[in-house]
C-alpha cells in the first residue's frame, strides 16, 4: 500500500507596554522665594519594558486550519467553555544561544528545537501509548515569538493540542484533550480512519466517528536513524499487519489489509513508523 500523512505547523503573541514616570522635585529655604537660591533640573525616570510573559498553559483558541501551520499567531485566547479549535499544553523557553551567539527565533536550529519539543510532551497530556497516539488524529502544533516580539525580549515557545478533522480542517473542541487517550482503545472521536483503503486516489484521513470504510489498527516502528530505504520498510509491515488485520476480523479467513510506510520525506520530518489498515 502507498502513504502520505498530513502534517501540521504552528504560532502565539502578546504585547508589553513602555511607561514613563516623570517627577517634578523644587526645594526652598522657608517660606520665600529666594531667587539666589540654584533651581533643580526636572528629572525624568523611564522604566524598561516589561519582560513578556509569554502564553498561559490550558488556553484555548480558535484557530482555522491555516493559521494552525503558521509559526506565529495573533489570535487571542477564547473561553475554555466555548467552541474552540486548539488547547496549549505546555510553555517553554527558547534557548537560542549558540558558542556564544543569540539566534534568530526564526532560525532553523530554534524553529527544530521547538518542532521536537512540543511533540514530545503531547503524550504526556493526551495520555495512553505512543501507539494510541499515533492512531489517533490529536496532533500537536507549536508557535514561536515573532521577531519583532524576540527582538523585545520574548523567548517562549507554546504548544497546542489540535484534534484533525480531515485533510485541512480542524475539529471544534467542547473542552480540552487532557488524558482523552487513556483507556485501552482509541474512541471514535479521536481515531484514525479513511475513507478508502490507504493506497486508493479517494483516500482520505478522517476520524472514525465520521464515515469511513478502513481503519488503522496498529503501528510499525522503527529504531533505525537513518532511512532504510523503500524496500526495507514496505517489507516491515508485511506480517505484523496482516496479523493486526486478522486479529480484529469477524472470519480470520476473510479480511483485508493494508500497510502505509513511511516515506524518505516522512522520516526525515520525524515520522519513522507505518500504520496497519483493515476495511471494516
Amino acid at each position: 500500500m502507498s502513504n502520505r500523512t498530513p502534517l501540521l505547523r504552528r504560532t502565539g503573541t502578546i504585547a508589553a507596554a513602555l511607561l514613563a514616570l516623570t517627577g517634578l522635585a523644587a526645594c526652598s529655604n522657608g517660606g520665600d522665594d529666594d531667587s539666589t537660591a540654584p533651581k533643580q533640573e526636572p528629572t525624568t525616570q523611564t522604566t524598561a519594558a516589561a519582560p513578556d510573559p509569554g502564553p498561559a498553559t490550558d488556553a484555548c483558541y480558535s484557530l482555522p486550519y491555516d493559521a494552525a501551520l503558521a509559526p506565529t499567531s495573533t489570535a487571542a485566547a477564547v473561553d475554555c467553555g466555548q467552541p474552540h479549535t486548539s488547547v496549549t499544553f505546555a510553555v517553554g523557553t527558547i534557548d537560542a544561544v549558540l558558542d556564544g551567539h543569540l539566534l534568530a527565533v526564526d532560525s532553523e536550529r530554534v524553529q527544530a528545537q521547538v518542532s521536537t519539543a512540543c511533540p514530545a510532551q503531547l503524550l504526556t497530556y493526551v495520555g495512553g501509548t505512543l501507539t494510541h497516539l499515533r492512531l489517533s488524529m490529536i496532533r500537536s502544533i507549536w508557535f514561536t515569538p515573532t521577531v519583532e516580539q524576540s527582538d523585545a525580549g520574548a523567548s517562549w515557545y507554546r504548544c497546542d493540542a489540535v484534534l484533525l478533522d480531515g485533510a485541512s480542517k480542524l475539529a471544534e473542541l467542547d473542552g480540552d484533550l487532557s488524558g482523552v487517550l487513556g483507556g485501552k482503545t482509541v474512541p471514535d472521536q479521536y481515531a484514525m480512519c479513511g475513507t478508502a483503503a490507504p493506497d486508493a486516489p479517494a483516500f482520505e484521513r478522517v476520524r472514525c466517528s465520521a464515515k469511513h470504510s478502513w481503519r488503522a489498527i496498529d503501528v510499525v516502528a522503527f529504531d533505525e536513524t537513518d532511512y532504510p530505504g523503500a524496500k526495507v520498510v514496505q517489507a516491515a509491515g508485511r506480517t505484523k499487519c496482516e496479523d493486526a488485520a486478522a486479529g480484529v476480523a469477524e472470519d480470520p479467513l476473510t479480511f483485508k489489509w493494508g500497510y502505509e510506510w513511511p516515506t524518505k520525506e516522512q522520516w526525515a520530518m520525524g515520522q519513522r513508523f507505518g500504520r496497519c489498515w483493515t476495511a471494516e
